[in-house]
C-alpha cells in the first residue's frame, strides 16, 4: 500500500464514523498530512455541521504550509448550509490536496477540483477511488438516479420461508442475527415496511444497538389500514412517515401526531413504488431498509428497485405450500432473467449464515 492509499483509508475509517447520520449529504473523512505524519483529521458528523475538511483544518496547528490534504469525497464549492470548503483549504494555505472520489451531484461534480487548481494547489483524483465510491452508495443513488438505495432484509428457513401457513414467524434468526439486524438499522435512513407487517406483527421498527440511532420510519399503506395507534407510530422524537395513495381519505389522525403522509399515485392496492421512492430522495432519504412483507419486497423486485441484500438463512425446515415466501410479487417467467447477487460476503452468525451483496440482473 503506497502512502496515498494509507493516509486515504484513514480519511475512510473516519468517513464511517458518521455512518447512518449525515443524510442527505455524504459521508465523508478528510486527513491533514505533514512530513509524513498526520497531524490533523475530521469527519462530517451529520448534516448542517461542519464539514470533514474544515473540521480537520481547524484541528490543525500551525499554517497549512507544505501540508498534503486527503479527502474521500470532492470538496465542496457552493454555499450551502456552510461554506465552501474549497475556500478554507485555500485560506488556510495548503498547497496540496488529494481525493478519492469527485462528487456527483450535478452542482460540483469536478468545480471544486478546478477551483483548488484555479488557486494554485495542486490536486490529485482516484485514491482508492472505488472505496470512496462505495462508502457513499445511497448518496450516489439519489445523485445518479433520483432515488434512495433500497436494501431488501429478511430472514428464512433452509426452505426458503419466512412465516408458517399461521403466518407465525418468531424466531426464524437466532439472537446473534437479529442482534446485526439492529447494526443495519443504524447503519440505513430509514427502515420500511408494507401495511400487512405493520398491522399483524405491529413493530416498533427501532434501533436496540448500545450506541445507535433510530432510522426514519416508513410504512406503504395503500388503502390506510394500519390503526394510527400503532408502535411504529409512535412519537419519540423519530421521523416518521406513511406512503399511501392519492385518493385515499382518512389520514388526519396520522398528520395530528406528526406522521407525514406522502401521498402517491397508484391502484386500488398498491403504490407507484418508483414514485415513492423519488419523493423520499426529494425528503432527504438516502437509503432504506425494507424489512418485509413478502408482498412488499415482490413488488419492489418486480419493479426492479432493490439495489442490495442482507439475507439470513437459519437451519431450520417448516415446510407448508401456504407458507409465507420472502419475495412474493409476480416474479420472473425464467431463472436467467432473475436477479443474482455480486460483491458477496457470507457470514455466520451461531448456526445462523448471512449471504450479503448487490443486487444485479441481466439486461
Amino acid at each position: 500500500m503506497s502512502d496515498h492509499e494509507a493516509f486515504m483509508q484513514r480519511a475512510i475509517e473516519l468517513a464511517l464514523k458518521a455512518r447512518g447520520r449525515t443524510h442527505p449529504n455524504p459521508m465523508v473523512g478528510c486527513v491533514i498530512v505533514r512530513d509524513g505524519q498526520i497531524v490533523a483529521e475530521g469527519f462530517h458528523e451529520k448534516a448542517g455541521h461542519a464539514h470533514a475538511e474544515v473540521v480537520a483544518i481547524e484541528n490543525l496547528e500551525g499554517a497549512g504550509d507544505g501540508c498534503t490534504l486527503y479527502v474521500t469525497l470532492e470538496p465542496c464549492s457552493n454555499f450551502g448550509r456552510t461554506p465552501p470548503c474549497t475556500n478554507a483549504i485555500s485560506q488556510r494555505g495548503i498547497k496540496r490536496v488529494v481525493i478519492g472520489a469527485i462528487d456527483p451531484n450535478p452542482n460540483e461534480q469536478g468545480r471544486g477540483v478546478g477551483i483548488l487548481r484555479e488557486n494554485g494547489i495542486e490536486v490529485m483524483t482516484g485514491i482508492c477511488e472505488a472505496e470512496c465510491v462505495a462508502i457513499n452508495a445511497g448518496y450516489n443513488k439519489v445523485m445518479n438516479e433520483g432515488r434512495p438505495l433500497v436494501v431488501a432484509k429478511y430472514a428464512m428457513t433452509l426452505d426458503g420461508k419466512i412465516a408458517t401457513r399461521e403466518g407465525h414467524s418468531a424466531w426464524i434468526s437466532n439472537e446473534e442475527s437479529r442482534a446485526y439486524t439492529h447494526q443495519l438499522r443504524d447503519r440505513y435512513d430509514a427502515i420500511m415496511v408494507g401495511s400487512n407487517t405493520a398491522k399483524t406483527d405491529n413493530p416498533k421498527l427501532t434501533c436496540r444497538k448500545d450506541g445507535g440511532r433510530n432510522p426514519v420510519r416508513i410504512v406503504v399503506d395503500p388503502q390506510l389500514v394500519v390503526p394510527a395507534d400503532s408502535a411504529v407510530f409512535a412519537d419519540d422524537g423519530t421521523r416518521r412517515i406513511m406512503l399511501t395513495r392519492t385518493d385515499v381519505q382518512g389520514a388526519e389522525a396520522l398528520k395530528n401526531q406528526g406522521v407525514e403522509v406522502i401521498e402517491i399515485g397508484g391502484s386500488e392496492h398498491h403504490i407507484d413504488l418508483s414514485e415513492a421512492m423519488s419523493a423520499l430522495a426529494e425528503r432527504g432519504v438516502t437509503s432504506v431498509l425494507v424489512e418485509g412483507g413478502g408482498g412488499l419486497l415482490g413488488s419492489l423486485f418486480d419493479a426492479n428497485l432493490i439495489d442490495r441484500a442482507h439475507v439470513f438463512v437459519a437451519p431450520k425446515l417448516i415446510g407448508g405450500a401456504d407458507a409465507t415466501t420472502p419475495i412474493a410479487g409476480v416474479g420472473v417467467s425464467e431463472v436467467k432473467l432473475g436477479a443474482h447477487l455480486v460483491n458477496v460476503r457470507v457470514d455466520r452468525f451461531g448456526d445462523d449464515v448471512l449471504i450479503e451483496g448487490d443486487v444485479k440482473r441481466e439486461g
